[in-house]
């Protein structure tokens, strides 16, 4: 009697346990917090490829599923109207993650308290027009946005400039943004890290995710150096590199790296219009590792402010091979460079020095 006592006593705790946690657990799940929206800036937001990103930064694909967004539209008074349509496309959109829409032509508007500034809008090269033509027009207009972003924008906002010349343009961006860190004024080369990543899947017959580590050096420009010397691919028997599965040095280092370093000027040609799409999907590919990390053994390529490694010059933005963690990037060091990838690191080294003397000749 005593024993059955006993047992119906044990049946009633373990009874009350066992609600008792799922009671716990119910009310943990009702009161999980959202987290604070980030307030983002997209200048050049009416053009082609702010129509693009919009939408992938509302739905989750930049920052994360489970990362609301203030969108900040900024573009120029000609595009006015335009602007307001995409801003009414993204409301009748109805993503769940988008919590506000504002779209302005006053630069301080757009530029107040932003997390993240995403810089589509500059002047673009048109035919016949020289290097130095398209900078004496963009110098001054990344020189108005960087003081905005100086005085108003949240002092750990990260900041991806994409609008060409991509590197010159941050390096500038960063003069004249002084109290944003120098390591949060990046520009984008994951574009041609992508298409490289792309050809090399395409010439081996794999999926691409199954390629990684490819590298971009230095500029996003025809002398950028797409590097493929530490690029693997997952087999079945592990990974191997791409020199062992293709062994065509002539593929290699010339149509390779050729069609990489033009494949902008074939999509121009293709649809009479410049990449939007792509470039979009790597602005989010880039911002995305950089806040919430790369996968581990796999780096990334990003234009960022050189500190001297691998020999390349202090005081440019030049693209490394990086890896992030925790919402900060570090470029991998300790790679090995053969002669062949040093002469043209250099040398896109040297036109973004070029470029460089260029812009401060355009602000004198």
């Amino acid at each position: 009697m005593e024993y059955l006592v006993l047992l119906q006593n044990g049946l009633v705790v373990l009874f009350t346990i066992a609600i008792s946690w799922k009671l716990i657990t119910y009310m943990r799940g009702s009161l999980k917090m959202e987290k604070e929206p980030m307030k983002v800036l997209v200048t050049g937001a009416a053009g082609q490829i702010g129509y693009a990103i919009a939408p992938m930064i509302a739905r989750g694909i930049m920052l994360g599923p489970d990362q609301p967004v203030i969108l900040h539209l900024l573009d120029i008074a000609l595009a006015a109207e335009a602007l307001h349509g995409v801003k009414m496309e993204l409301l009748d959109a109805a993503f769940p993650l988008l919590k506000e829409v504002h779209a302005t032509t006053d630069v301080t508007e757009a530029c107040k308290d932003v997390n993240v500034a995403i810089m589509l809008g500059g002047f673009p090269r048109k035919e016949g027009m020289e290097r130095k033509d398209m900078m004496s027009k963009n110098v001054p207009i990344y020189k108005e946005q960087a003081s905005a972003l100086e005085e108003h924008a949240a002092s750990d906002c990260k900041v991806l400039v994409v609008a060409n010349p991509a590197n010159t343009n941050a390096l500038i961006l960063k003069e004249f943004a002084p109290s944003i860190p120098e390591k949060n004024i990046t520009c984008l080369t994951r574009l041609d890290h992508n298409r490289a990543l792309s050809q090399i899947a395409e010439r081996l017959k794999v999926y691409v995710a199954d390629v990684k580590n490819v590298i971009i050096w230095g500029n996003h420009s025809s002398t950028q150096y797409p590097d493929i010397n530490h690029a693997t691919v997952t087999t079945p028997n592990g990974e191997r590199p791409v020199k062992e599965l293709d062994t065509d040095d002539h593929w290699l280092k010339n149509e390779f790296i050729n069609t990489v370093q033009q494949r902008g000027v074939a999509i121009i040609k293709a649809r009479k219009a410049s990449s939007a799409l792509s470039a979009a999907s790597a602005a989010c590919d880039h911002m995305r590792d950089w806040v919430l990390g790369t996968p581990k053994g796999t780096w990334v390529s990003m234009g960022v402010y050189s500190d001297g490694s691998y020999g390349i010059p202090k005081d440019i933005i030049y693209s490394f091979p990086v890896k992030c963690e925790k919402g900060k990037w570090s470029i991998v060091k300790g790679l090995k460079i053969d002669e062949f990838s040093r002469a043209k690191m250099d040398a896109t080294a040297k036109d973004l020095i070029d470029e460089k003397e260029v812009a401060h000749s355009c602000l004198n």
